[in-house]
This record gives C-alpha cells, sequence and structure tokens, in this order.
C-alpha cells in the first residue's frame, strides 16, 4: 500500500513540472482559451441581466433599437426589445401645435400599435422589468395635471347642455389605455410581482383621471379600475377608501367633479360582490358616502347609478331601507322640482323592498313628505306623488297601516280638490280618495269630520289674526301726531359729546 503511494508522488510532481515547463505557445493558447471562456459567460450574464431587469434601469444591459419589428428578431429577444419600445414610449408630445414632432408622433403611434399586437398576440412574458417598464411607460403617458375648474363650466351638471371637452392627444392616449388594459387582462401576469408596481400611489394618480373632462377617457379609467379591484385583492380596501375620500371632497368642499357616474358605476358591480352579513366598513360607506351624494345640485348626472348602488346594498340587507329613507328625507329638496320627481322614484323602488317592520319605522315622517308633494304646484311632481297609490306593493303597506297614513294624506287631497289647477291631478286624487272610501269608509268620515274642523279652526285663528292687525293699524293711527311730536324734539336737541 505504501509503496503504491509512493509510486505516485513522483508521477504528479512530473506533471506539474511539465506543466510549469510548458512552452509559451502553449501558455498562449490556454491564456486565450481562459479569456474566451471568461466572456462567453459574461454575455450570458449580461443577456440575463437585460430579461430580467429593464433596460434603462440596469447598467451595461443590452439594448435593442425599438425601431425593429418583432417579427425580425428571434424569440430570445422579442422581451428585450418589448422593454426598449416601452421606454421609447416614454417621451411625451405636445398636441397643441399639430406640425410639432409629427414624425416623431407618428412613429411612437406606430410603436404603441406593434406593442398592443404583441400582447393580442399572447406571446408576450411579464417578468419584473417588463412590468417595471409598463408601469413607467403608463405613467409617463396618463398621469398629468388637469387644468382648474372654472365657475363657467367647472360643475358638470349644473350645466349639463355644454359640449365635453376632448383631450388632443387622445390619439396616444387612447392606445396607452388599451395597452394597460391588455397587460392588466393577461393570464400570465402574476400579481404578486406586478402589485409592487402597481401601488397605492399609482392607484391613487389613476383615480384622479377620472376628473377629466373627455368623456371617453373616463370610460377608459372605468375599465381599467375594474380590472385592477378584481386583480389585486390586496389593493381592494385602499380603493374604496381612496372612492370615499373623492365622494367626500366632492359632497362636502367642492361639488366639481367629472367622474362621478363612472365611480359609482363601478361600485355598483362592486357591492353586488359583498358577502353577507355585510361588514361595518361597507355600511359606513353607504351611510358616509352614497346617501350625501344625493344632496349637490347636479346629482341628476349620476342619480341612475346612484341609485344602482344604493338597491343593491338594500337587496342584500333590507333593513337598511329604513336607515336610507331617513337620509333622503334629510336631503329632500325644496325648490329643485327635478330632483323632487327623481327622489319619488327612487323612493318608489326602495319601498318595492322595505319590510313591514322598517316601513311602520318611517311611515310617519315618509306620508308627511309624500303630502306636500302631493299637493305640490308642480304638476308632475303631484302627479309621480299620487303614482304610489298604483303600485301593489306600496298599496299593501298603505292598507294594512291605513289607521296612521290615511289621517297624514287625507288633508292634502282635499285641499287638491278644492284648489289644485291642474286638470290630471285632479282626477288622480279623485282616484285616491275613491280608493280610500272602498279600504274603509268609515276611517274616510272621520278624517273629513277631522280635516272641517281643523278648517273651521284655522278660519277663526285667520278672523282673529285680522281683528288683531286691524286693531294695531288703527291704534298706530291714533298715535302718529305723538310720534311726529317727539320725532321733532329729538331732531331738535343738541348733541352732547363727553370726552
Amino acid at each position: 500500500m505504501l509503496k503504491q503511494i509512493l509510486a505516485k508522488l513522483p508521477r504528479k510532481s512530473s506533471k506539474s513540472n511539465s506543466v510549469d515547463s510548458a512552452n509559451g505557445s502553449s501558455s498562449s493558447s490556454n491564456a486565450t482559451d481562459v479569456v474566451n471562456v471568461i466572456s462567453s459567460r459574461l454575455n450570458a450574464v449580461k443577456r440575463m441581466s437585460s430579461s430580467i431587469f429593464p433596460a434603462n434601469i440596469t447598467a451595461g444591459a443590452e439594448m435593442i433599437e425599438p425601431h425593429i419589428l418583432f417579427k425580425d428578431v428571434p424569440n430570445s429577444d422579442k422581451q428585450n426589445l418589448f422593454v426598449s419600445k416601452l421606454n421609447f414610449c416614454c417621451s411625451v408630445y405636445d398636441f397643441s401645435d399639430p406640425d410639432k414632432h409629427s414624425t416623431e408622433k407618428d412613429l411612437k403611434r406606430q410603436i404603441l400599435v406593434e406593442l398592443i399586437e404583441f400582447l393580442a398576440s399572447d406571446s408576450a412574458k411579464f417578468n419584473e422589468s417588463t412590468v417595471s417598464a409598463m408601469c413607467k411607460m403608463c405613467a409617463s403617458n396618463l398621469f398629468r395635471d388637469f387644468p382648474p375648474k372654472y365657475a363657467s363650466h367647472g360643475a358638470r351638471g349644473e350645466a349639463e347642455d355644454e359640449e365635453p371637452l376632448f383631450d388632443l392627444a387622445w390619439s396616444h392616449l387612447q392606445l396607452v389605455y388599451d395597452l394597460l388594459l391588455r397587460f392588466l387582462s393577461y393570464n400570465s401576469l402574476d400579481a404578486k410581482v406586478a402589485k409592487k408596481y402597481v401601488d397605492n400611489g399609482f392607484i391613487l394618480r389613476l383615480l384622479e383621471l377620472f376628473d377629466s373632462e373627455d368623456p371617453r377617457e373616463r370610460d377608459c379609467l372605468k375599465s381599467i379600475l375594474h380590472r385592477v379591484y378584481g386583480k389585486f385583492m390586496v389593493h381592494r380596501p385602499f380603493i374604496r377608501m381612496a372612492v370615499g375620500n373623492i365622494i367626500y371632497r366632492f359632497v362636502f368642499e367642492t361639488e366639481r367633479h367629472n367622474g362621478i357616474a363612472e365611480l359609482l358605476e363601478i361600485f355598483g358591480s362592486v357591492i353586488s360582490g359583498f358577502a353577507l352579513p355585510l361588514k361595518k366598513e361597507h355600511k359606513m360607506f353607504l351611510t358616509r358616502a352614497l346617501i350625501p351624494l344625493h344632496k349637490p345640485k347636479s346629482v341628476g348626472i349620476y342619480h341612475h347609478q346612484l341609485t344602482y348602488c344604493i338597491v343593491q346594498f338594500v337587496e342584500k340587507e333590507p333593513k337598511l331601507a329604513g336607515t336610507v329613507i331617513k337620509g333622503l328625507l334629510k336631503c329632500w329638496p325644496v325648490t329643485n322640482s327635478q330632483k323632487e320627481l327623481m327622489f319619488l322614484s327612487e323612493l318608489e323602488e326602495l319601498l318595492e323592498m322595505i319590510t313591514m317592520d322598517e316601513f311602520e319605522k318611517v311611515m310617519v315622517l315618509l306620508f308627511r313628505r309624500i303630502a306636500c308633494c302631493l299637493n305640490s304646484s308642480h304638476f308632475q311632481v303631484a302627479e309621480r306623488a299620487h303614482f304610489f297609490w298604483n303600485n301593489e306593493h306600496i298599496l299593501y303597506l298603505i292598507m294594512q297601516n291605513r289607521q296612521v297614513i290615511m289621517p297624514l294624506v287625507f288633508p292634502a287631497l282635499e285641499r287638491n280638490i278644492q284648489n289644485h289647477w291642474n286638470r290630471a291631478v285632479l282626477n288622480l286624487t279623485q282616484n285616491v280618495r275613491n280608493m280610500f272610501s272602498e279600504m274603509d269608509p268609515e276611517l274616510v268620515l272621520a278624517c273629513q269630520e277631522k280635516f272641517a274642523e281643523e278648517t273651521s279652526q284655522l278660519s277663526l285663528a285667520a278672523e282673529r289674526r285680522r281683528m288683531t292687525w286691524e286693531r294695531l293699524e288703527n291704534a298706530a293711527s291714533y298715535q302718529q301726531p305723538v310720534v311726529n311730536d317727539i320725532s321733532s324734539i329729538i331732531e331738535s336737541a343738541p348733541c352732547v359729546v363727553a370726552c
């Protein structure tokens, strides 16, 4: 064994000596081979770095000209070309002058179209560098400050006939929005990686864009925000909170925002997906954000979407109907007949879903307001209030609680019969009165007697008030000379100022 080991030692030594005594030509060839291996490995690392990190972020990354078409590069370089094209599209141009940078604008538009076609081909692979480049490009093109809103066109809804303002850069913006929507809808997009870049700041800037004057942009944003809400579950509470803050600012501070209708349309589908029982956070959104949205003058712009959201809440939890009706009555308009018509329509939808227990809690306040609407001099408001008796469910609720409701509305019906100017309203009033007579004739007689008694008392009070004013006028006319004498004395008295 020992001999075998000793026998091997000289062999190693001779081998090393042979290497050390190699000639210069073999040494130089070995050095060249080492350099080639290192160079090849560096190139491999370089290509790997370019595929993982954005080309504009990673120093030394391999760049590809953005003008090259995707079909002209191998599949291994398409990812780098995609990032290169995204970096090129970060440049933003001024569209107020159509002749300025016209060549660059056309080239950018062509590259945006190529990017959209590349995503449509389902051959893209999104790693962290691609997601970063995509978010950077979208932020560079989309996130911008809007000009201040002036009184002339500041509150959309107060002047509904105004023409919408269209963005001059829409030829580029539309393509960027389409690209962003396709990116968010991509099946292979990893939400865990994308959420690092589609973060709270990115979402806040997206929400700010809903104030755009261009309806086409708001429509695109609606689809994108809906996709973000569905893709990133971790961001859902933040999105709800941010939208709530926009509504608070609109209702209680500015009353100026162009995208309330679109935001409510998104939240209509969001609310329909709420799990039961409803969380306290969701109920607070109803009471603190949705119900106060009835206050602004421009409620007609978004009332349809607002009603849909509220109906979604009540369908999930019918006990909320009473809360909504009380809030609606607090916001009831006094001089705006168009808002009254909208509120009456919303009330009818809520009453169709309300339970008997909740109805009994609000019926007194509710039918006091309906009685005022029955007597409205605006014939459309009066007609709409009478139509409540055409609804079978509401009529059933009234019949079950007629002992409370009939005394509240009967005086309004009698005043309409005596004084209302519109023939259609008179006919509707007579129909409702006949309905009450068939329902409970004894109660109708009792209400009629009470109304006659109240009318006589009001007449007596009016007569006493007239006589009191007449006595005061007579007393004032008798005391007029005395008042004149006192005024003359005051005018002739000297003014003494004590220092």
